[in-house]
């Protein structure tokens, strides 16, 4: 049986993409592996990781995020280990205690948003505060951008730097859509 390559859901993006102004960035991150987790309180020490128990809220640990996504509920992210050995790790930890886990690392693709003109972009499409003395590094939301469902993490202080989490069927989708809300920001070979 021929082995089967893995394609990024946005490689037909990536030219647009990379034509984009440094004020307007916007980067299709590579696969890694995520995990949703659902355990009560135990959940930080069975996993010896520091969740965040703030609502909207995401910290790093270790080599990937931990992202509150509910009471009891965490989306965390690995780049160094396979979506197999992420679950496999997390399972071991929470189902003893009553806890689950799903290998999401198929579900979602990471677009990275950074420059100075950004906030102005995702506004376009979004209703929350991204002014970051509200939404400032730490901080997410689960919310719409452009009529498409995201996790959006702000990863900066400085409202410059963003990681949209996408649904995959949605990604192209969603590409298009920041490329025009990007274009008044682009310059033409008019200006």
């Amino acid at each position: 049986m021929a082995e089967l390559l893995r394609t990024h859901p946005l490689q037909a993006w990536s030219t647009a993409l990379e034509r984009l102004p440094d004020t307007v960035g916007i980067t299709a991150e590579p696969f890694v592996a995520m995990a949703v987790v659902r355990l009560g309180a135990a959940a930080s020490e069975a996993l010896d990781a520091a969740l965040p128990t703030v609502p909207n809220t995401w910290a790093q640990h270790g080599t990937g995020r931990a992202v509150w996504l509910g009471p009891d509920e965490w989306l965390l992210s690995s780049t160094t280990e396979t979506p197999e050995q992420l679950e496999a790790r997390i399972r071991a930890a929470v189902v003893p205690l009553g806890g689950s886990v799903t290998d999401v690392s198929a579900q979602r693709i990471g677009l990275r948003l950074t420059g100075a003109r950004v906030r102005d972009v995702l506004a376009k499409g979004c209703s929350i505060d991204l002014h970051p003395r509200v939404f400032g590094r730490g901080n997410s939301a689960q919310t719409l951008l452009g009529q498409a469902g995201v996790v959006l993490l702000a990863l900066s202080d400085v409202g410059d730097d963003f990681l949209v989490l996408v649904r995959a069927s949605f990604a192209g989708y969603l590409a298009d859509w920041l490329l025009d809300a990007a274009l008044e920001f682009t310059p033409t070979h008019d200006s």
